[in-house]
């Protein structure tokens, strides 16, 4: 009964109270018509109570997101079917699906009358403007009697997992004069050189073998130097993303950062495309995608990576490029300072191609932003070193950036046989 009573509306409860009103007016006045009255009134509002909370008892709902995975401006369709289990016809049922704003509006929807075991279809279509994993529900019912004198929410079902990936532009083309494409996947690489003027170092870190110190290096850069050991060249390519919050400018679905990680995505599909090894690492040295679980081929797995990446609260930029792994290096960067231009021109693997997409990110705040660096001066920097750099703007297309990247890599660096899409 408590739970009954506490689900009365308003008007519910206003006709309880003067049921009970004429009730007693009733005994006072020793009036038997008005009692039959005051018993009809207290007891409408009661059974409306009543009759909705055995509704709402055998009500179920199940969702079904077709497809799991959709892009970015892509769509996909969500069915709601629902079952009344109930001795009782269902009626006045509203429901509302909890939705996320970068997935549209929430759908509402009012069932009139839910047949006894007769399933109902509802549909409703999603269109994701920003990628993420997103979270649809639950699934909200509000059961409300003919009269409205009592309702009751109640949820039918839970959450479902939409993966939201970035998008993905189709580019043509392979750098001209580097090595992707080169088929040496797997094989040895060995150093040009002999000695320890040819050992590849870098800084020391904590936990560090000691015996592995670099002394020569350590005194010319006074600072403490370890060598690293030589590898086996597993070849293909390390895609470095700077996904610095402090990189980038903008915001939601024109933000430099999801133009970043669009143009990430679109470049490690086309290298799969050519069966290239594509290793994607973040400007921290985190690996997102291409580990040996998935042996660098897998399209799933590197857009499922960008769809989950949340922007980094790092300041600067540090090594993300493992000098020994012999692949050649493709950077897509925001803002970045001499000092981390310096860290990437250090670790830069010895006699492997090098590129670089540069981020004008005071044109993707509209030319407002004083504070953004001037692009300019980190392409000097990466192409006095050898270097291959281009600058993005938003008005230029992913494809269009491609191609003068690929262009400029053509330029530099020993000839070695190139593929074109």
């Amino acid at each position: 009964m408590r739970t009954a009573l506490s689900g009365l509306t308003t008007r519910g409860r206003c006709l309880l109270a003067a049921g009970f009103a004429a009730g007693v007016c009733a005994a006072v006045l020793n009036e038997r018509d008005l009692l039959r009255v005051a018993a009809f009134v207290i007891a409408l509002p009661l059974l409306a109570a009543w009759l909705a909370t055995r509704a709402r008892v055998g009500l179920h709902a199940a969702r079904f997101l077709a497809p799991g995975r959709v892009p970015v401006g892509a769509a996909a369709e969500v069915k709601l079917d629902l079952r009344s289990t109930g001795r009782l016809p269902t009626g006045g049922l509203m429901l509302e699906d909890t939705v996320p704003y970068a997935l549209g509006a929430r759908p509402r929807f009012l069932v009139e009358r839910l047949p006894r075991n007769t399933p109902t279809a509802l549909r409703y279509p999603l269109k994701p403007v920003m990628r993420g994993i997103q979270q649809v529900g639950p699934l909200m019912a509000r059961i409300t009697d003919p009269f409205g004198l009592a309702e009751f929410d109640r949820e039918l079902a839970g959450r479902s997992r939409l993966v939201v990936v970035p998008r993905v532009v189709r580019l043509a083309g392979l750098p001209g004069g580097s090595g992707m494409g080169a088929g040496d996947d797997g094989s040895v690489r060995l150093r040009a050189g002999q000695g320890e003027d040819d050992a590849i170092v870098r800084q020391y870190r904590q936990g560090d073998d000691l015996r592995k110190v670099h002394w020569r290096s350590t005194a010319r850069r006074d600072e403490l130097m370890v060598r690293v050991e030589e590898r086996p060249w597993r070849g293909g390519t390390t895609v470095l993303l700077d996904h610095r919050v402090h990189a980038h400018r903008g915001s939601g679905p024109t933000a430099s950062l999801e133009w970043a990680i669009s143009f990430v995505a679109s470049l490690c599909l086309h290298l799969h495309h050519f069966g290239h090894q594509v290793r994607l690492v973040s400007e921290d040295g985190r690996v997102l995608a291409g580990g040996s679980a998935d042996g660098g081929h897998s399209d799933h797995v590197v857009l499922d990576s960008l769809a989950a990446l949340q922007a980094s609260h790092r300041r600067e930029l540090s090594a993300g490029i493992d000098p020994g792994a012999g692949q050649e290096v493709v950077a897509v960067l925001g803002a970045v300072s001499p000092a981390s231009v310096e860290e990437l021109i250090r670790y830069r693997p010895r006699g492997m191609r090098s590129l670089a997409v540069l981020l004008d990110v005071n044109a993707w705040a509209g030319g407002s932003d004083a504070s953004a660096p001037d692009p300019e001066d980190a392409r000097r920097l990466l192409t006095g070193a050898g270097w291959g750099v281009v600058i993005a703007r938003p008005s230029a297309s992913m494809q269009q950036v491609w191609q003068e990247l690929c262009a400029s890599a053509g330029n530099r660096g020993p000839s070695v046989r190139s593929e074109v899409g």
